[in-house]
């Protein structure tokens, strides 16, 4: 079983010709909503790909929750732990461009309440994999990474975005998915430099997978550098390529599959991704995934 504990957010989406540089404005093409949040996106990847997901986080009592939820509720997920609290459901608001790049801010709200004790230890043992991300309260995942590790779960955190989290956190996951800019930030608090191997290295632990977009992504573990390749695609925005890679890799190895398979199932997952509008509309299910890893990295032809 995946557990996830992270933000929800209803995302405000608008199309633009091109990124705002600072002081500019930026008329867009419309405005489209859909859910969203990091923890969610990871949780419906996680089970588009046919794992059996629960998610613990926190909406607000208002309009935004019931529409932050839809896509959760269709994808399976069991929202059980889910808490409604006083202060507004999270939204993010996102920009994207004609070759698929954003930028993103977000108003978490409620993500501030999610608490770690909205998990009981029965749900933290060795059938769980934990799956983090850092749009909540750092400490209350901090306080749940170490439940999980005395309780046996595997843990997955994706540290993003970059911010704070106790070293010995960081230190004891199972497996810490970073991209460039993430890893730079954790490199420079630990005095390392940023590869995966010496960020590996400098915690002490866990093993590093570094995300590099279109150039593929590198997982270093205590037996070797694995690399893979991106997929060919034609990306129209990245929105959730970041969270598809994260959920379906978790989804993979809780599966039983080695790094390096679930590796190359989170690399077509994601490519698949960019290859679709928005957030949660864009995480593609395990059919899909399965054509694309069919056809192999070069795949020609896709939208």
């Amino acid at each position: 079983m995946i557990l996830v504990f992270g933000s929800v957010n209803l995302d405000l989406i608008v199309p633009v010709p091109s990124l705002p540089a600072p002081g500019e404005t930026v008329l867009g093409e419309g405005l489209r909503s859909e859910p969203g949040g990091k923890g969610a996106n990871q949780a419906v990847a996680a089970a588009r790909d046919g794992a059996r997901v629960r998610f613990a986080g926190a909406v607000g009592d208002d309009p935004f929750a019931a529409s932050a939820l839809v896509t959760l509720r269709e994808a399976g997920v069991d929202l059980s732990l889910l808490a409604t609290v006083p202060a507004p459901t999270g939204v993010a608001m996102i920009c994207v461009d004609p070759a698929g790049r954003n930028q993103i801010a977000v108003a978490p709200g409620a993500n501030r309440l999610a608490r770690a004790s909205q998990i009981a230890e029965d749900d933290l043992g060795a059938a769980t994999t934990l799956l983090l991300q850092m749009e909540v309260d750092a400490e209350e995942t901090a306080l749940l990474i170490a439940r999980a590790r005395a309780r046996g779960a595997r843990i997955v955190l994706n540290l993003a975005p970059p911010l704070p989290l106790p070293r010995e956190a960081v230190a004891a996951v199972d497996l810490l998915i970073v991209n460039e800019g993430e890893a730079a930030a954790l490199a420079l608090r630990l005095g390392t430099d940023a590869a995966p191997a010496a960020l590996r290295r400098a915690l002490g632990g866990p093993d590093v997978i570094l995300t590099r977009g279109e150039k593929g992504a590198v997982a270093a573990t205590a037996a070797s550098l694995i690399d893979q390749p991106a997929f060919a695609v034609a990306a129209s925005d990245t929105t959730a390529a970041g969270d598809t890679f994260s959920g379906v890799l978790a989804a993979a190895l809780d599966r039983g599959q080695d790094l390096a398979l679930a590796l190359r199932r989170a690399a077509a997952a994601a490519a698949l991704a960019c290859t679709r509008p928005g957030s949660q509309g864009s995480i593609p299910d395990a059919a899909a995934t399965e054509a694309l890893l069919a056809r192999g990295e070069n795949a020609p032809g896709l939208p």
